[in-house]
């Protein structure tokens, strides 16, 4: 399960990302973005942080995730679009010159603190 290796390297970089200056922070959102071909199980992502953020700032934390989706544009006549289906042609020329916008992401947006 990839999940695992997600979810490690997010607690790093949330774990990175918060204040030296914060005494006992704790975490109480971490707002994700992932794109829907990032082939994220959120459950699965979900269960692996909940494994591993015990005993850290991150523990308990409401996961939020937002899901972006799959957006591409035309490098031929730069029309763009949004897609849920494989089919990564142009609708506006046919050409098949296309370059993804979005959907492959997995970023953290933001991180809510509790105030202490």
């Amino acid at each position: 399960m990839h999940e695992m290796g997600i979810a490690q390297q997010l607690v790093v970089i949330a774990l990175d990302a918060i204040p030296d200056d914060i005494k006992n922070p704790r975490v109480e959102k971490l707002n994700l973005r992932i794109g829907k071909l990032a082939a994220v199980v959120e459950h699965s992502l979900s269960f692996c942080l909940e494994m591993i953020t015990r005993d850290t700032p991150l523990e308990s934390a409401e996961l939020v995730i937002e899901q972006v989706p799959v957006c591409l544009r035309c490098e031929t006549c730069k029309h763009q679009w949004q897609t849920d289906i494989p089919a990564f042609g142009c609708p506006a020329c046919k050409t098949g010159q296309v370059t993804m916008i979005s959907g492959r992401e997995i970023e953290i947006s933001s991180i809510e603190l509790a105030d202490n």
